[in-house]
């Protein structure tokens, strides 16, 4: 129940992602390379943290929020979003 709970959470990264991205479009063009910095940054960090002996817990939570402002970030850096 908790990671169907997660997914669903990681998937309403899709519309944020659109929303931050068709509100804020003149902040975008100032900061899009670090958007591009993070949407690169994140899954490796994601990926880093598999192999980190840690809780299982700890380790879906930070996997998961690692990869909800991967995709977050990945929406709001693409050029034509909309």
């Amino acid at each position: 129940m908790k990671t169907l709970f997660a997914i669903l959470i990681l998937l309403s990264a899709i519309p944020i992602g659109y929303i931050l991205n068709y509100f804020t479009k003149e902040e975008l063009k100032q900061g899009k390379k670090y958007f591009k910095i993070l949407s690169i940054t994140t899954p490796t960090l994601a990926i880093i943290t598999l192999f980190i002996n840690l809780n299982t817990e700890y380790k879906k939570t930070i996997i998961f929020s690692l990869l909800f402002i991967s995709v977050v970030s990945f929406i709001s850096w693409r050029e034509n979003a909309f």
